[in-house]
């Protein structure tokens, strides 16, 4: 079971919210979140209801101020706990939409996209194993996707507005 505290001002301070299952509307519980403490678990944060806008993953820590989690705003609207994964992790990507195209395996993190594929574009994928988040630039920076096990025929459907992936890591406790 997880944890996640959220505070509506910076460095814990103002009204403060507990949280130890996914919800998906907190507007009841604050109107704006800048600073959150993660007692247990790995979150993924929306910034919008029911699990859309922006993403950003949380793991244990303390994140005094909106801008420590890489967040745009002081905006938290829904939040997921991310199930804890043992054993294997194993995706492939493709370069193309519906499973066509070069397809490559990964078991390990991959923090250059192009430099591992030569391409950046991924428009498919199949998680066979585990959590996995793209990063939107190399070194697992930019916008945020949380992907579980499944297949995702576009890269819409893993809500991104792009197929450009620049890295990728798998979520582990």
């Amino acid at each position: 079971m997880g944890k996640i505290i959220f505070y509506e001002d910076r460095d814990y301070q103002g009204r403060s919210y507990e949280c130890s299952d996914d919800c998906t509307d907190l507007y009841s519980h604050f109107s704006r979140c800048n600073s959150i403490k993660v007692e247990s678990g790995c979150w993924m944060l929306y910034e919008r209801a029911n699990y859309m806008g922006y993403q950003y993953f949380l793991q244990k820590g303390a994140y005094p101020h909106f801008q420590h989690w890489m967040g745009f705003n002081n905006c938290i609207r829904s939040c997921h706990m991310i199930p804890q994964h043992q054993g294997s992790y194993r995706m492939r990507i493709y370069e193309r939409s519906d499973f066509r195209g070069q397809m490559i395996e990964f078991t390990e993190d991959c923090p250059s996209v192009y430099d591992r594929c030569r391409f950046s574009d991924i428009y498919s994928c199949n998680i066979m194993d585990g959590y996995w988040l793209f990063y939107e630039h190399p070194s697992f920076r930019g916008r945020q996707y949380l992907l579980g096990p499944g297949e995702y025929r576009q890269y819409y459907h893993w809500r991104s507005m792009s197929p450009r992936i620049g890295s990728f890591r798998r979520i582990t406790y």
